[in-house]
């Protein structure tokens, strides 16, 4: 089993009223503090999308801050699925 000092990758499916309202600058701040990889933008159906890599327990902290997001967002539900680590660096809004 991985440990949180472990890198992790995972990609992510936010549901609720995540456009419009900051969530992905919210997100591409939060990435940046815990110093992750990836990528996180809006759908056509009106979820977010993201791509997250880096340390174990630091890809859990950003898991949590999109479970609840900005003050303007309401977060009905996040679907998380591990994936494979990619290797990226830095983090993008797309």
């Amino acid at each position: 089993m991985a440990g949180p000092h472990d890198k992790r990758a995972v990609d992510v499916r936010v549901h609720g009223d995540v456009q419009g309202v900051g969530y992905r600058f919210g997100a591409l701040r939060k990435a940046d503090e815990l110093d992750l990889a990836g990528w996180v933008r809006n759908e056509s159906d009106g979820d977010v999308t993201a791509h997250l890599e880096g340390l174990g327990h630091r890809v859990e902290s950003m898991l949590d801050w999109m479970r609840t997001g900005t003050k303007w967002s309401n977060v009905s539900r996040v679907d998380v699925e591990d994936v494979d680590v990619q290797g990226l660096e830095g983090f993008e809004l797309g």
